[in-house]
């Protein structure tokens, strides 16, 4: 499994772009690959999806767009051809603000959302959104402190639901104190 590629562009087409690494020619299917300009060196985001007749790069020029790509396809009836053109011809904002919002409209307007997938993808992805973005960072702030929170058999998400409210300025000891105190509200 692939986490990102650097290389420099070597080819655009319409739906992909070749990224050669060390010799090495890797077609990545990416939302916009206009956004990219042939002899530049990028540091591109890769998924790769793996079928008995295919193996596939679908690239992103950011993490966040990665990350939205990847709750994206875990929606039922939503696959990577679906889900690339989402985040080509809407924002990253649009879509996680649409999705919380309930705004079946806006989804719609994607190529092959009808009504059926963009109500399933409301239902599978609302809430979770802003959840893991912004969590993300908080969980990464206090890494050491979840590690210790795991140790003593608390679950991910009441992890998560008290991170916010620690201050992460303080000693890991005061950390956990602090933890352990709003675990027990």
């Amino acid at each position: 499994m692939y986490s990102y590629i650097i290389g420099m562009v070597k080819e655009i087409e319409a739906s992909y772009i070749v990224i050669d690494n060390h010799g090495i020619g890797y077609l990545i299917y990416t939302a916009n690959p206009y956004q990219f300009h042939e002899e530049e060196e990028v540091k591109i985001y890769v998924y790769q999806q793996i079928r008995e007749d295919e193996n596939t790069l679908y690239g992103f020029k950011t993490k966040k767009e990665k990350d939205l790509f990847l709750q994206l396809i875990q929606v039922k009836g939503l696959g990577c051809k679906m889900a690339l053109p989402m985040l080509a011809t809407g924002s990253i904002e649009g879509i996680q603000d649409a999705i919380e919002r309930e705004n079946v409209l806006y989804l719609k307007k994607f190529p092959k959302i009808g009504d059926k997938v963009a109500r399933q993808i409301i239902l599978d992805l609302k809430g979770k959104l802003a959840a893991s973005t912004s969590g993300q960072k908080t969980v990464d702030q206090f890494e050491e402190l979840v590690e210790v929170l795991k140790g003593l058999g608390y679950k991910q998400p009441d992890i998560k639901r008290v991170l916010p409210q620690i201050d992460s300025s303080l000693e890991l000891e005061d950390q956990i104190k602090e933890a352990l105190k709003l675990m027990l509200k």
